[in-house]
């Protein structure tokens, strides 16, 4: 019987597995960074009592770096001309016959819709949670959260082929681990539940956890569309440069009415460390940006769940952040979550090629 599937939109063969175990452990070492993101967030937000304040510094600092990196980098610049040669804007007559002109000599494989560019504010969203509910319910708490919102929504984003390695079967393996996770998450907070403000910032973190499955999905195929010469570094860094610059965007909005209503802080804090947010943040967006084209969204997402569990259990326990600190219940908790994106990530014979 002739195949009559179609390639993935991104025009990309599967990968093979040694990319995807180096794609899962680059996963790894990022979500490490991103639970010190969110320890320095946290902490540069408590000490102005401003979220979105630091919030903007993370982000502004973060797109400063990729404005050099792209003046420094000529491949970087091609690969941003390239995307904006695809990008369409809306129009009265609709986007439906999007990829009917793709695949000229002179573009990538498909176009981009204009909304694919905006996953900066999912982004945007992360940050502001960041600074604003780490201080008070502990890293561990806030990385659960986020597991169970990416977790969950990584399935749909996956099955639709949102992301660049096209679509994903939803598999019993997956649906399980990722029930597991939403469970875990109602477990580690529920020595929360007498105080319903921190309860309510526990939610707001799977919130982000949501957007950041569906940021994933669409930075991975700005990559995709802007690389160059089949060099995938220039194409994640470019994906990372839209990112902050539609991220940083949202929030200086969102800080111009924050400093009307509030004011600037009487003073910034000394410590240097608190201003490293930015750097994590390129890290992690550029190289989630450049795997997720081999993992697909859900794998990426189990890699850099893994990194954070370890990441925020190591942060919580020896440096406890305010009043948070770690309880038996959190710790297990986190445990289950794990467990949880490790039954996620077992294959399904049904769903193999």
């Amino acid at each position: 019987m002739t195949d009559t599937r179609r390639p993935s939109l991104a025009g990309l063969v599967p990968a093979h597995p040694r990319e995807v175990a180096f794609g899962i452990a680059a996963a790894f070492g990022m979500g490490v960074i991103l639970a010190c993101q969110s320890r320095i967030n946290g902490e540069l937000g408590q000490r102005l009592d401003d979220g979105v304040l630091a919030a903007l510094w993370s982000f502004g600092s973060g797109w400063v770096v990729l404005l050099i990196l792209m003046a420094l980098l000529p491949g970087v610049r091609r690969g941003v001309r390239q995307l904006l040669s695809t990008v369409r804007l809306p129009s009265l007559r609709g986007d439906s016959a999007l990829d009917r002109d793709a695949g000229t000599a002179s573009r990538p494989a498909y176009r981009l819709r204009w909304w694919q560019c905006l996953g900066g504010v999912c982004g945007a969203y992360l940050v502001v949670v960041q600074s604003t509910t780490v201080g008070l319910v502990g890293v561990a708490v806030f990385t659960v959260a986020v597991v169970a919102g990416q977790a969950a929504t990584s399935l749909v984003v996956d099955r639709l082929g949102l992301g660049p390695a096209g679509r994903t079967l939803v598999t019993r393996n997956r649906v399980l681990g990722a029930s597991l996770a939403l469970g875990a998450v109602a477990l580690a907070v529920s020595d929360e539940v007498r105080t319903p403000a921190l309860l309510l910032l526990a939610v707001a973190p799977a919130l982000a956890g949501v957007g950041t499955a569906w940021q994933q999905a669409v930075n991975g195929r700005v990559s995709a569309t802007a690389t160059v010469d089949g060099n995938g570094v220039t194409g994640a860094l470019v994906a990372a440069l839209i990112n902050f610059t539609v991220g940083t965007a949202a929030l200086g909005i969102a800080a111009g009415v924050d400093i009307i209503l509030r004011g600037l802080p009487s003073e910034w804090p000394a410590a240097p460390q608190l201003y490293l947010g930015g750097l994590c943040g390129v890290a992690f967006i550029t190289g989630a940006a450049f795997i997720v084209r081999f993992t697909g969204v859900l794998l990426l997402g189990l890699g850099a769940v893994a990194g954070q569990l370890v990441g925020a259990l190591v942060l919580d326990g020896l440096i406890p952040a305010g009043d948070a600190h770690l309880t038996t219940v959190t710790l297990i908790g986190t445990l289950l979550t794990l467990v949880a994106v490790m039954i996620a990530a077992l294959p399904t014979r049904s769903a193999r090629p």
